[in-house]
């Protein structure tokens, strides 16, 4: 590997950079650029991008972000507040560079650990965890009619209630509503929000290849989710509804019409998203006819001695997550932003 160099990129290469991911089989939204310009202006996090080249072109590359955090350590993530990450390269010989590259900068950091978060195993010499997480995809037809009748009948039938129901939908040019809306939702769920800022950050990066559904009753806001767009796939990711929604099936009338929209421009895929195995998003998932795909996260330890597991099902944390479930709303949205930015 003489001939290919491995070095850091800076704004310059944002380009060049952005057309090998989407050129790439395996590129995903969450290797776009942008990621960095968030990690490091949003969330203060450094971002460590590296870029291998042959003869000056560019023939690999790995996203990388620092997240230091007083309560949840020290690592080097591909990529931090995403769900996919990883290297993406022209072969296996380039993509196992820029990960010993990573592991030297793990090192010379002084990280806990360094952590890819792969769809598929890549590594056998590092440790993993595959049982953890599934990602749910679907191909999308043109046909409405037959994306309705792709969902199993008892999960039709709750779409079918919000649509009697008169829930609406609409494409929100904000993230006012969305915020109220998700808040109050991981609030129930026991987990930290994010500051404001940090969704419409993401509006502001992504422009137009990232929407907002906005699903009201009578007017009154009960549902609302991100949604990102990449290629000729959506993935619904940040949504939520308030205590009405449940009863209205304001959720699964609310993902029906991103699947809709999404079909009308253009999309072809619907990319459910990451859920832990055995949550109630993983059922609500798997209820849709979806069937979960592992996902291979895998972890090359520097200063730990395991890997971390910051996930609600650990039993450190359930007296916390029970706690959060009962504060107040607006004091969730007060303090959340801070455990979130380490939540990476």
């Amino acid at each position: 590997m003489n001939d290919v160099q491995i070095r850091m990129a800076n704004e310059a290469d944002a380009g060049v950079w952005d057309a090998y991911v989407l050129a790439h089989p395996r590129g995903t939204f969450f290797h776009r650029y942008g990621w960095k310009r968030l990690i490091e202006s949003t969330y203060r996090h450094p971002g460590h991008y590296l870029m291998a080249l042959r003869d000056g072109v560019l023939c690999g590359l790995l996203p990388l972000g620092q997240v230091k955090h007083l309560l949840f350590g020290h690592s080097l993530i591909s990529v931090p507040f995403c769900v996919y990450g990883g290297a993406l390269a022209d072969d296996d010989a380039i993509r196992e560079a820029l990960e010993a590259h990573a592991m030297r900068l793990a090192q010379t950091l002084g990280v806990d650990h360094l952590e890819v978060r792969n769809e598929q195993p890549v590594r056998e010499d590092w440790l993993r965890k595959d049982n953890l997480y599934v990602t749910f995809r679907r191909a999308l037809s043109e046909d409405h009619e037959a994306n309705m009748s792709a969902i199993p009948r008892k999960q039709r039938a709750m779409v079918r209630k919000g649509i009697k129901a008169g829930l609406t939908s609409e494409l929100d040019e904000g993230i006012d509503n969305l915020y109220l809306a998700y808040s109050e939702s991981v609030r129930n769920l026991g987990t930290p929000v994010f500051d404001k800022a940090h969704f419409r950050a993401i509006r502001a990066e992504f422009g137009e290849d990232v929407d907002v559904v906005t699903i009201r009753h009578e007017g009154r806001l009960v549902a609302s989710v991100m949604n990102y767009y990449f290629r000729d796939q959506v993935m619904p990711f940040y949504g939520g509804g308030i205590a009405a929604a449940r009863d209205l099936a304001a959720n699964d009338f609310m993902y029906w019409e991103v699947m809709r929209r999404a079909v009308e421009r253009g999309c072809r895929v619907f990319d459910f998203g990451r859920s832990k195995v055995d949550t109630g998003s993983f059922r609500f998932k798997k209820h849709w006819g979806f069937a979960p795909e592992p996902l291979c996260y895998e972890y090359f330890l520097v200063k730990a001695t395991e890997m971390p597991d910051l996930n609600p099902n650990n039993p450190r944390y359930r007296h916390f997550i029970n706690t959060w479930k009962r504060l107040p709303v607006g004091l969730s949205r007060a303090i959340g932003p801070w455990l979130a930015r380490g939540l990476a």
